[in-house]
């Protein structure tokens, strides 16, 4: 039987074109009364830019008239965004799909769909259309703009099954309808894509090249948030160190960071920054910009560098050294934070202390810490692992006990004082204790009186805990 679709290959998405396309996004007529009388629930797995992907598909659904169900067993759209950076996190979307066959039978007008980065990779694609018959949707990271079209093509009955998940780079489509799931704070994004090629991430793969939006696209984004009562903004991008080279028009983050600065908005974060592209001038903005928060993640991935070569990092730890250095002296007050991978193929007890020392130098607030997972495509799948997984396990505790010293020994300077609080809302274990995060993004619970999501507060510190601190509202 000949298909109607192609499907996603990840030797082709090591191309890169040159050009890329800008256009502004309109939705068809024919679409806007398609979810009349219908429901839609989106379950979102991974980062950041899954997140606000599936802000994305929400405002799609939105238009195009269909609700949120807020309750998966009610909905006649079950949309999963799905993560690829961890086997684990691939097994939880399979398992997911698993237990919507029961649901499918149940309901036969169930349309079940997938996207996300797993929907990018061939092999997946494949296991899906061999085993999971009940998926009728399937659309790429680079497709979402295309879901109306694909639910039109089901609900006409055009297709039984509605797929588009090539393999291109992507375009930069402004006017993107968008349903925020926070109403104080929002992802914004500033680039797409990463060109960095670390051996061990599929990310390049999934998401394509880099490439920037336009500073005024994002000026005007931020500037309508503001107007709109939102706090805080976090910019977004795989590698926002980067942001700007592809436009070739003379300005880069640091820039963007200004320019965002002068909008005014309270607070302004950014996600994530690779060192081998921090350079002076983004610290100096850093600096000079009061309403850029006091932290930086800055993931260093190992302190070996032989295992940093391996991984295709492009810098040595004597390089990240000398940028901590840096930071540290024109930002001493920021928290630092970072991702470390323990476990990547042959990592020798020496490289595992290499690594141990890296953090014994920083001292990190809080580091995210994983066992590697080989991901089929890129190129450390390749490579030989003679690591058992016992080690890698304890090679992990040991690491996450260094961790837990630090974050709590950074936390011990917070005792009884006070900080401001953007309020996340109610707590869901206790509706009387309230959470938020400081301006260097320590998560702070805390009780008091006259408290509503959104609100920034002074929190008095009462009790400071290894990744997290106490406390109650104090009048301002």
């Amino acid at each position: 039987m000949k298909k109607d679709y192609i499907l996603p290959d990840l030797n082709k998405a090591r191309n890169r074109r040159n050009e890329i396309n800008r256009e502004t996004f309109n939705i068809e007529d024919k679409y806007l009364d398609l979810g009349k009388n219908k429901t839609y629930f989106i379950e979102t797995h991974g980062c950041q830019a899954n997140q606000r992907d599936s802000e994305t598909i929400a405002g799609l659904l939105d238009n195009m008239g269909f609700l949120n169900a807020n309750d998966e067993n009610k909905a006649n759209i079950y949309i999963i965004n799905t993560c690829a950076v961890r086997e684990g996190a691939e097994d939880k979307v399979f398992g997911k799909l698993g237990s919507l066959k029961r649901l499918k039978k149940e309901r036969k007008d169930l349309i079940i769909g997938i996207c996300g980065c797993m929907a990018q990779e061939e092999k997946t694609i494949e296991r899906i259309l061999e085993k999971y018959h009940q998926v009728d949707l399937i659309f790429g990271t680079h497709n979402i703009t295309s879901l109306p079209k694909l639910l039109y093509d089901i609900y006409s009955q055009k297709t039984k099954k509605a797929i588009e998940v090539y393999s291109k780079e992507g375009d930069i489509i402004e006017e993107v309808p968008v349903t925020r799931f926070m109403s104080h704070k929002a992802w914004v994004n500033i680039m797409y894509g990463c060109d960095k090629f670390c051996t061990y991430c599929i990310v390049p793969y999934t998401r394509g090249k880099e490439r920037s939006r336009l500073i005024e696209d994002i000026v005007k984004e931020v500037n309508e948030l503001k107007e709109s009562g939102y706090q805080e903004v976090c910019l977004l991008g795989q590698n926002v160190n980067s942001y700007g080279k592809d436009l070739k028009l003379g300005y880069g983050f640091d820039t963007l960071l200004k320019e965002v600065a002068k909008t005014g908005i309270n607070r302004i974060r950014f996600m994530t920054s690779h060192p081998r592209d921090f350079n002076e001038d983004m610290i100096d903005a850093i600096r000079d910009n009061p309403n850029i928060c006091p932290y930086i993640h800055l993931p260093v991935q190992s302190g070996s560098n032989d295992i940093l070569k391996k991984m295709n990092r492009k810098y040595t730890i004597e390089e990240y050294k000398d940028l901590f250095d840096r930071l540290k002296a024109k930002l001493p007050n920021f928290a630092y934070t970072t991702d470390i991978i323990v476990g990547f193929p042959n990592e020798s007890d020496e490289d595992f202390k290499a690594t141990l020392d890296i953090v014994d130098y920083c001292k990190y607030d809080n580091c995210f810490t994983f066992i590697y997972s080989k991901r089929s495509g890129t190129p450390a799948a390749n490579m030989e692992d003679d690591i058992e997984r016992k080690v890698k396990e304890e090679r992990l505790q040991e690491l996450n006990k260094k961790v837990t010293y630090y974050a709590n020994l950074n936390n011990q300077k917070y005792k009884d004082q006070i900080v401001e609080v953007l309020v996340d809302g109610p707590s869901k274990k206790n509706s009387s204790v309230y959470s938020g995060y400081t301006l260097d993004n320590k998560l702070v619970n805390f009780t008091g009186d006259n408290i509503k999501t959104g609100d920034l507060v002074k929190v008095l510190i009462k009790e400071v805990m290894s990744f997290s601190l106490n406390g109650v509202k104090v009048d301002s």
